[in-house]
C-alpha cells in the first residue's frame, strides 16, 4: 500500500509563489524579476507585499537575466520568473556568460515545464530545459514533485549560494509530500523501498511512479521508487545503492530523453555498475496541444508505461 496520500491537487507554480513570498519575508535581500508573466508564475503576492523589490521587465527575458546578474554584485538575491522555454533557450547565452561562468547567485525559476502545460502546445512546452541547464558548470538543477516540495525547494535555494535552475509546472497535481518537510539540495528521496527494480522519477512523474509501484506489486515485482528532485548534483550514492540491490532500473521524466534524467543515470551506471535500464521520456519529439492527461498518454509518460518499462527491465535482468 502506498504511504503517500493525495492531500488535494495543487499546482507546483503556486508552491513556488508561496515559497518566494515566505523567503522574501525572511530575507530583505531577496528581489524578484518577471518577464510579463507575474500571474502565471504566481509572483503577484510578492509584488504586492514588496513593490520596491519587484521588477517587471516585460517581454525582455535576456535583459532580465542581465539585470539579475548585476543585482547580485550589490548583494541582492534575484529570483527570475518566466516559462521554462523562455527561461533557458531564449536566454542561454546570457545565463552562460553572465550567470554560470562567474557563479552569480541568481535563482532561475521556470514554470510551465513539460507536456502537462497542455493546450499552449509545442512552442511553450519546455522539454529540453534540464539538459540545457545541467550542462552548464556551476549550475544546480532542481525539479520538485508537488506543491509542498516546490515551496520547500524555493525556500532552500534562497539560502543556497550559487546559480540555481528551479523547474515546476502549470497543472493542478496531487500534493502528497509532507507539509514543511526539509528540502535537502542534492539528496535523493527513497519514497518506497523494493528489491526487484529501481524507479527513478522526477517532477510530476514521481506520483505516477508511486502508482506504478503499486501495480507492479500486484504482478509480484517489488519496486523501489526514488525521487530525484535534484538533477544536478546527482545523489550518486543513493542511486547506486539502490541498483546494487535491485539490479535494474527505470527512469521517468517529463522531459526529452536526450539530455534528461535517464541519460544522466545511464552515464552513472555505465561508469559504476552497468545494469539493464529502460527510460520513460519524450523520445526526440516536440510537444503538441492537448489536455495534460491526454498528452501524458500520447507521449508514453503514463502509469501503464512505467509499469511496462519496469517489467521489461526486470525481465532483462532475469533473462
Amino acid at each position: 500500500m502506498m504511504r503517500f496520500n493525495n492531500a488535494g491537487s495543487r499546482d507546483t507554480r503556486s508552491g513556488f509563489g508561496e515559497g518566494l513570498l515566505e523567503a522574501g519575508r525572511q530575507n530583505q535581500d531577496i528581489v524578484a524579476l518577471c518577464a510579463d508573466l507575474t500571474g502565471s508564475l504566481k509572483m503577484d503576492q510578492f509584488a504586492r507585499e514588496f513593490p520596491d523589490r519587484f521588477f517587471q521587465v516585460g517581454i525582455a527575458e535576456a535583459n532580465m537575466m542581465g539585470i539579475a546578474a548585476g543585482l547580485t554584485i550589490g548583494g541582492k538575491i534575484p529570483f527570475t520568473g518566466t516559462f521554462a522555454n523562455f527561461s533557458t533557450g531564449r536566454v542561454y547565452d546570457q545565463i552562460r556568460q553572465s550567470i554560470a561562468y562567474s557563479a552569480k547567485n541568481v535563482k532561475i525559476c521556470a514554470s510551465h515545464a513539460g507536456v502537462t502545460l497542455g493546450e499552449d502546445g509545442a512552442t511553450h512546452q519546455g522539454l529540453e530545459d534540464m539538459g540545457l541547464m545541467r550542462m552548464l558548470p556551476n549550475m544546480t538543477v532542481i525539479s520538485p514533485c508537488d506543491f509542498n516540495q516546490t515551496r520547500a525547494a524555493t525556500l532552500a535555494i534562497a539560502k543556497f549560494k550559487g546559480p540555481v535552475y528551479l523547474r515546476f509546472g502549470r497543472p493542478k497535481w496531487p500534493n502528497f509530500t509532507p507539509v514543511n518537510e526539509e528540502f535537502i539540495i542534492g539528496k535523493a528521496q527513497v519514497m518506497t523501498e523494493g528489491n526487484d527494480v529501481s524507479i527513478f522519477a522526477t517532477g510530476h512523474m514521481v506520483w505516477n511512479a508511486l502508482h506504478a509501484a503499486e501495480a507492479l506489486l500486484e504482478k509480484g515485482i517489488s519496486a523501489e521508487v526514488i525521487n530525484i528532485h535534484t538533477i544536478k548534483p546527482l545523489d550518486e550514492k543513493t542511486v547506486l545503492q539502490s541498483v546494487h540491490k535491485t539490479g535494474c532500473a527505470v527512469s521517468a521524466e517529463e522531459h526529452m530523453r536526450n539530455g534528461g534524467l535517464g541519460e544522466l543515470l545511464a552515464q552513472t551506471f555505465t561508469r559504476n555498475h552497468p545494469i539493464p535500464m529502460e527510460m520513460i521520456a519524450v523520445n526526440d519529439l516536440f510537444g503538441e496541444s492537448g489536455k495534460p492527461e491526454e498528452l501524458l498518454r500520447k507521449f508514453n509518460l503514463d502509469i501503464p508505461d512505467i509499469v511496462q518499462a519496469a517489467v521489461k527491465a526486470f525481465s532483462r535482468k532475469k533473462g
